[in-house]
């Protein structure tokens, strides 16, 4: 009986927490991410030892519900309407930031001396944005115009892409750590992601059916919430990527289902108190003594997914004919990065229980950096582009 006490008083005194943090964050420039992050953090084994232990026993399962959500709320970005219909600028910008970013971080870090397997998965992760930081700062200021419309639509559908990448990069290191030869890449690389995405379809085909025969309210959230875990169980049992399965399984219902809104706004309704959780033991869970041997990595990270995002953009914008103020300022609006990016560092640190001693406090600390200066370079990169007023 005193477990289930200190449990549920937890979950509340947590769930409370992220009250604060929201009302703080609104007055405050620092994001409610990286707030909860640092009381989390505060809280947790290397602060004030403040946690119950059953928050360790806990963090794994409530992270996969969370990412799950997530995941399927990724694929409603994926609509082929917007896709055919979506800017050739956007569809081009973004792919290439997230294939550019990669690519220099990765080298960066090999260069560095850091281990390979560390590095593919570091670059993997260095692709994902924060599209809810982003798109803070441009109703924040009412920005508007032609270089916003843009960014908006790059930052709508980017971390699909980089999600794709993350799940190519697990298969690779998968591939490497069983010492197995380059068709042995192919293979891991054909399980992980193709059956994630056949996993995805099975089940978006009669999730998308169900959606508008189901009436709206609490039926809908059930359905939606079933499917959604339902998809996560399977992928785990079938060791598959559950992000990419679940966003397959969202990419289905917005095309084929008849009132495909309806699961999307659901899910969306409960997801804040899982993500609440989440970011809190995240930031729980952080070691600040795991970076006395990795300091260097993390700032050759840092200099490199920068670096990725600057020359990334402008490529991008070059190769869609985009004019010089997108070319010069699309990347520095792409810097935010947050909960995308910490799930996929969970997914690997899972996967790879040994790299993810290691990898798991690098992206926490890159996440708190990058979600305090990211939203100030959107800002400036809104300013630049002359989308809102140098004065507000």
């Amino acid at each position: 009986m005193e477990y289930q006490a200190n449990a549920i008083l937890t979950i509340g005194a947590l769930l409370l927490l992220g009250i604060v943090t929201n009302a703080i964050g609104q007055r405050t420039p620092i994001p409610r991410v990286t707030l909860l992050l640092i009381f989390g953090f505060i809280i947790g084994p290397s602060g004030f030892n403040l946690l119950p232990l059953f928050c360790a026993e806990i963090f794994p399962l409530v992270a996969k519900m969370a990412l799950l959500m997530v995941g399927f709320i990724l694929g409603e970005r994926m609509s082929l309407i917007y896709l055919h219909t979506a800017a050739r600028q956007i569809l081009i910008i973004s792919m290439t930031e997230v294939i550019v970013t990669a690519g220099i971080v990765l080298t960066g870090l090999y260069l560095a001396g850091v281990n390979i397997n560390m590095a593919l998965l570091l670059a993997a992760i260095s692709t994902a944005t924060a599209p809810a930081a982003t798109v803070d700062v441009i109703h924040e200021k009412n920005a508007s115009g032609k270089f916003t419309h843009a960014l908006e639509g790059i930052v709508a559908i980017d971390d699909a892409w980089g999600l794709m990448v993350f799940s190519i990069m697990m298969a690779i290191v998968l591939s490497i750590i069983g010492s197995e030869g380059i068709s042995s890449v192919f293979i891991h690389g054909f399980i992980e992601i193709g059956g994630a995405f056949l996993l995805g379809i099975l089940l978006g085909a009669p999730m998308s059916y169900l959606t508008g025969r189901i009436k709206p309210g609490e039926p809908t959230l059930i359905e939606a919430l079933g499917f959604v875990f339902l998809c996560g169980g399977l992928a785990i049992v079938l060791n598959v990527s559950y992000l990419l399965a679940a966003m397959t399984m969202g990419a289905v219902v917005v095309n084929f289902a008849k009132h495909h809104t309806r699961p999307f706004n659901a899910i969306k309704h409960i997801e804040t108190p899982f993500m609440i959780l989440f970011f809190i033991l995240a930031g729980a869970s952080f070691k600040i003594d795991a970076l006395d041997a990795v300091w260097l990595t993390v700032i050759v990270y840092i200099l490199m997914r920068i670096t990725g995002r600057l020359i990334g953009g402008w490529i991008g914008a070059a190769l869609s004919g985009g004019d010089r103020i997108m070319k010069n300022w699309i990347g520095m609006a792409l810097m935010p990065q947050a909960g995308v990016a910490l799930g996929m560092a969970l997914v690997a640190s899972h996967r790879f229980p040994e790299i993810g001693k290691t990898l798991l406090p690098i992206i926490i600390g890159t996440t708190v950096f990058f979600e305090l200066t990211g939203p100030i370079m959107t800002r400036m990169a809104l300013v630049k582009a002359g989308d809102i007023p140098d004065n507000k």
